[in-house]
């Protein structure tokens, strides 16, 4: 990855994860059980899938053990849990932005081999974005991603879309126009209908 690809990235690392963080602000009590674009996931599933990757990613970029829960916990159910997500998703962008986190290896699962750390933070970054729209599809709501962030997004889907699918983590991708809103055509690539409803 380019010294430039890295610096775009770790600029927007922290808005992407801010707009992430106002979606899960966002979501009503009576929508948890919602079904997202996710076919494995409802929004409580969803949201705990990304509280505890991103609580990972911190540690990824500190080369800190993994510890805490693991998927099968249910942070929704603990008191504070939106505006907990919304600090962790802050913390996490922000320990990215040590140029330390992008040199060598690291991993989300302490697997000792890890993977380049910019292909991680690629994924991070990518998650709040896709992830982020899940949500707002599934509550109803407009993302509100910067078009920075989604051209960043747009930069980093493209070349790992097919590894990313080779390990079940982009669905089949979803055919969009040339001419649609560069979001549609990020959501596509990764497997997403754009056009999703509940």
């Amino acid at each position: 990855m380019s010294e430039a690809k890295i610096m775009d990235i770790r600029n927007l690392m922290l808005p992407a994860a801010e707009a992430a963080g106002r979606i899960v602000m966002e979501i009503p009590a009576e929508k948890m059980d919602a079904p997202t674009p996710c076919p494995d996931w409802d929004v409580r599933g969803l949201v705990n899938h990304l509280i505890l990757w991103s609580g990972r990613g911190e540690a990824a970029a500190h080369r800190a053990p993994v510890t805490g829960p693991g998927e099968d916990h249910d942070f929704t159910a603990e008191p504070g849990w939106a505006e907990r997500f919304g600090e962790q998703a802050r913390t996490t962008a922000e320990a990215w932005q040590d140029p330390a986190a992008w040199e060598g290896s690291t991993s989300l699962t302490g697997n000792p081999d890890g993977m380049p750390a910019g292909f991680i933070a690629g994924i991070l970054f990518v998650e709040s974005v896709v992830h982020g729209w899940d949500l707002a599809a599934a509550i109803g709501r407009d993302p509100g991603m910067p078009p920075e962030v989604v051209r960043g997004a747009w930069e980093q889907v493209v070349p790992m879309a097919e590894m990313s699918r080779q390990y079940g983590v982009f669905g089949a991708e979803v055919p969009v126009p040339e001419d649609a809103p560069l979001l549609d055509r990020v959501l596509g690539a990764a497997g997403r209908d754009p056009h999703w409803k509940p």
